[in-house]
């Protein structure tokens, strides 16, 4: 709001300036001859302040043009680096979960060879009871069958 009542402010004087100098020149008085030279004086001096202008205009539009790449480079490396952040916490996350899914994988594994073991010993005793109760079984049987 404030570059645009700049514009209009210049683009005025610019103006006024133009229509004070001709009314000047208009109402002075002077012979023809004169007063055309004062009119083409004033002519190459509208002429000159107006090439300056545009000059001004354009260099400050060039510095504007440098500033706003400036920030966006620098914007553009922000997001880049915070991108960049993001996906090395992803993959330390993802590292330290497959970590956790591997090692209770491993626990369980081991649960699971002891459990196998445990019921082997188990049977095996079981069996071992059994043969022994079967054993004693055979043995009173005998003794009653001689008796």
């Amino acid at each position: 709001m404030g570059d645009m009542n700049t514009k209009d402010f210049l683009i005025g004087t610019l103006i006024g300036g133009i229509v004070g100098a001709t009314t000047a020149l208009f109402l002075a008085p002077k012979s023809g001859k004169e007063l055309r030279s004062d009119i083409s004086d004033q002519a190459h001096l509208a002429k000159e302040k107006t090439a300056q202008l545009t000059n001004d205009v354009y260099e400050k539009g060039n510095e504007w043009v440098d500033i706003a790449k400036d920030k966006s480079t620098t914007l553009a490396k922000n997001v880049s680096d915070q991108s960049q952040q993001v996906v090395d916490k992803v993959k330390d996350l993802s590292a330290t979960a497959k970590k956790e899914a591997e090692d209770q994988v491993n626990e369980a594994q081991s649960l699971a060879k002891e459990l196998k073991e445990d019921a082997q010993d188990s049977g095996k005793n079981i069996a071992e009871t059994v043969k022994s109760e079967v054993e004693d079984a055979e043995k009173k049987a005998k003794a009653a069958a001689k008796k």
